[in-house]
């Protein structure tokens, strides 16, 4: 049976006010199963906001990682989306179901609808090095890579096998410094960047780990 979401109808939107001098604003977007959320998580989205600039960061919690298919330990969505509530601090970091009101789990689905309901709003995608390694196996990653700017994080023991890997590769020549990556005219090809941050050994799998009984 598919997995219901009883606020789902009553949940808005998040609404978008301008940023200063009347510019729109610039919205990180970190997707995820958040299974469950953690400081790793929280450390990544203030990183982003200042290293480029942002607005806000939305924890967009995942209905169902098309990738991760199959894993029994994965939460129920509205138990994801509390962790998720829990770390988040608004209105600058804030949890967000809204891949579950749009309806979609690929990414570039989500993006397709969030620039028809926000046109204004430049969104630039935030992941770890642990995603941009196997990025080349997302649902038309080429495209995900040619709509948004994308800014990837340091990962302990994933930053090599990311950076050596097919998608950074084949974007290799759209690589940029972060101060630059906000700022790039919209009719660029969107470029991408890799930020280093303090390592942040915590993953949501040992988290899991830790939970489980003896």
């Amino acid at each position: 049976m598919a997995e219901t979401y009883p606020g789902k109808a009553a949940l808005a939107m998040p609404a978008l006010a301008l940023g200063g001098s009347g510019r729109a604003q610039r919205i990180g977007l970190l997707g995820g199963s958040f299974n469950p959320a953690h400081g790793g998580h929280v450390q990544l989205a203030h990183e982003a906001l200042k290293a480029l600039r942002l607005d806000e960061v939305w924890l967009m919690v995942s209905p169902g990682n098309p990738l991760k298919v199959g894993h029994g330990d994965m939460a129920p969505f509205k138990q994801r989306l509390a962790w998720a509530q829990e770390v988040a601090s608004p209105p600058r970091i804030r949890a967000t179901d809204i891949e579950w009101k749009l309806g979609v789990r690929h990414t570039i689905r989500t993006l397709k609808r969030l620039k028809k309901l926000y046109p204004r709003t430049q969104f630039i995608w935030l992941m770890g090095a642990d995603g941009l390694a196997n990025f080349h196996k997302w649902k038309s990653w080429r495209q995900i890579a040619d709509t948004v700017p994308i800014a990837v994080f340091n990962r302990p023991g994933a930053d090599r096998r990311a950076l050596q890997g097919r998608a950074a590769t084949a974007l290799r020549h759209r690589r940029c410094q972060p101060a630059s990556l906000a700022m790039q005219p919209r009719q660029e090809k969107p470029g991408w960047t890799f930020i280093s941050m303090q390592p942040n050994p915590i993953s949501a799998t040992a988290l899991r780990r830790r939970q489980q009984p003896e």
